[in-house]
């Protein structure tokens, strides 16, 4: 059996395009999941560097495994930005309070992160982030569209069970007339 052979034996048909179909829509504006990074670096786009996070929706009965892909021009560098610094100022805020709610480490730092630092300090570490949509005409004609992260909060705080006020122990003795 040749390793190009499909689960039921047949033989897989050599092709030069592949699809797997499908559209998936954006989740709609002002949505907000429960998210971890699953992935965080440094990456680049035509030699500019931003921190790329990808997450990972993790509590949302439609949207569960779906992905978000989030790109932090922190350096302030994005060459398709008509204001890059100011666009800098807030991409390292939102970096600031991505790291506040899993722990801090990399403020502590006080220094340019690596990629290192990023997993170790932001991976797996559960969040809630606002979803909106964006589109645009691609270059195609078509028109695209998909998520970005405008916010981002803690978890909330497991709800504990709520307690039943104490009620005294002659609060029944009262006569009851039948």
């Amino acid at each position: 059996m040749s390793f190009f052979n499909k689960s039921d034996g047949s033989k897989i048909e050599s092709s030069d395009t592949f699809s797997v179909g499908g559209n998936i829509e954006p989740i709609p504006n002002n949505t907000d999941v429960l998210a971890a990074p699953e992935e965080a670096k440094w990456d680049d786009y035509e030699g500019d560097r931003y921190i790329s996070i990808k997450w990972n929706i993790l509590a949302s009965p439609e949207y569960k495994g779906r992905k978000i892909y989030q790109k932090l021009w922190v350096l302030g560098n994005n060459p398709k930005n008509n204001d890059p610094k100011k666009q800098g100022d807030k991409a390292k805020e939102m970096l600031l309070a991505i790291d506040r709610n899993a722990g801090g480490k990399i403020a502590d730092a006080g220094v340019e992160p690596t990629n290192e630092s990023l997993s170790r300090f932001l991976l797996n570490k559960q969040m809630v982030l606002k979803l909106m949509v964006w589109e645009i005409v691609g270059s195609d004609g078509k028109p695209a569209s998909g998520n970005w992260v405008c916010a981002v909060s803690p978890k909330a705080p497991i709800a504990t069970k709520p307690t039943t006020p104490e009620v005294p122990a002659d609060a029944f003795d009262e006569d009851i007339p039948y």
